[in-house]
């Protein structure tokens, strides 16, 4: 893939995750697509991670991602992102993000994604 269009696949994914889309979402990843949190250190398969998406809609219903920076590497990108919300109980919430995805054959093969362990445990008090 060119830069160009390794940018235009990026920008389609957040897309599709900013609007809970899972099916495009799954559309995004390798059948075998792996997904890794620095949070807990475990790999998640992309049904589970679609199970994440769908709770996100559920639970933050205004969520919005704010990409900040991104740049394409050899085989994928980085993105830093910022993940903001309203919490179901009324309180503002953003969370720090970035991404290290490597690509194979156009789909996301493996993303490795680190989040702000401390905005990540106050989302966990609502079920994640």
């Amino acid at each position: 893939m060119t830069d160009q269009e390794i940018e235009e696949f990026a920008a389609h994914f957040v897309d599709t995750v900013q609007r809970g889309d899972g099916e495009a979402m799954r559309d995004c990843y390798a059948p075998d697509g792996v997904i890794w949190h620095n949070t807990d250190g475990k790999e998640q398969s992309v049904d589970d991670n679609i199970k994440v998406l769908n709770w996100f809609v559920e639970t933050l219903p205004d969520r919005t991602y704010t990409v900040k920076r991104r740049e394409v590497i050899p085989d994928g990108f980085v993105q830093q992102h910022v993940l903001s919300a309203t919490l179901p109980n009324g309180e503002s919430w953003a969370m720090d993000a970035c991404v290290v995805v490597s690509m194979e054959d156009g789909k996301i093969k493996r993303l490795d994604e680190y989040l702000d362990s401390g905005a990540s445990a106050k989302l966990r008090e609502y079920g994640r």
